[in-house]
């Protein structure tokens, strides 16, 4: 039996412009809950040199309401549903109270920005995906099967409609299934662990042999090294920061060989993973 699929309420949501450049916000002097500084603005990252007083962050650092609205938007549009401070060595979560003053989101960017926080917290933690067919967000009932049956676009269609979960593409093949659909480019996550490539670290030294995609160590979701800067990276999906090589947690990774952030691990490059770690989300 293949698993049925059941639309969420909420509509797939697409970046949006609430504003042109003639419309620039900008902080207003008198505001005395502000602490103004002199200096760049530390979010300005495209360089657009907005015309606003810089503010100061909780984090310390300064922004512009509209180089926070940017940053912010693009947070989300990466699949984020929190909001981290951009600078270097800065993981400072913002409250969304405090993106909505120090941004003057309108009510229209306070709506978005909520929308998109629930369809990217949804998507990240009740294992939800859009169908190809009509992009209706939806939750897999059937976990052990990949074939999923989505009742819009089987109505739309007026045939039974199905879907890869992992390709995201129309199912091909014999269904139900649990490693593959028939789909050239369609494979199952251990078998993308085994056939992946070496990587080459640009600033790591001392490491050879380490496999170019690995499972997070706690949720179990494909992750790629950008080959730069550190060994360590932060999970997308669970927020885990966790070696690369090693595939310890770095805090762990660390204890065992301080300062060792561009440099081999005391156990070595971790063997290739034949196994999906499962997430205990609680």
């Amino acid at each position: 039996m293949d698993s049925e699929l059941k639309p969420f309420t909420f509509q797939t949501l697409s970046r949006v412009s609430f504003f042109s450049p003639a419309e620039e916000k900008c902080y207003d002097p008198r505001d005395k809950t502000l602490t103004f500084v002199d200096g760049d603005d530390d979010l300005d990252f495209l360089c657009n040199d907005y015309k606003s007083l810089r503010a100061k962050m909780s984090c310390g650092h300064a922004v512009t309401p509209m180089s926070l609205t940017d940053w912010c938007s693009h947070l989300l549009d990466q699949g984020e549903c929190r909001f981290v401070c951009g600078q270097t060595n800065c993981s400072v979560e913002w409250k969304f109270e405090e993106v909505c003053k120090m941004a003057l989101l309108t009510p229209g960017e306070m709506k978005y920005f909520e929308d998109k926080m629930f369809s990217n917290g949804a998507k990240a933690f009740l294992n939800i995906k859009s169908c190809p067919g009509c992009n209706c967000n939806v939750v897999r009932t059937d976990l052990s099967d990949l074939s999923v049956k989505c009742t819009v676009c089987t109505a739309d269609k007026k045939r039974r409609y199905l879907f890869c979960w992992q390709c995201l593409k129309e199912w091909k093949g014999p269904a139900p299934r649990s490693d593959c659909c028939e789909n050239v480019d369609c494979q199952s996550p251990p078998a993308i662990l085994k056939s992946c490539p070496d990587i080459t670290f640009q600033d790591v030294k001392e490491v050879t042999g380490c496999p170019s995609i690995r499972a997070c160590p706690t949720c179990g979701v494909l992750v790629e090294h950008n080959r730069m800067k550190c060994k360590n990276l932060i999970c997308s999906r669970c927020k885990v920061e966790f070696c690369f090589v090693c595939l310890k947690l770095t805090r762990e990774c660390q204890k065992l060989k301080p300062s060792s952030y561009y440099k081999s691990c005391s156990s070595g490059v971790a063997p290739r993973q034949t196994s999906i770690p499962v997430w205990r989300n609680k």
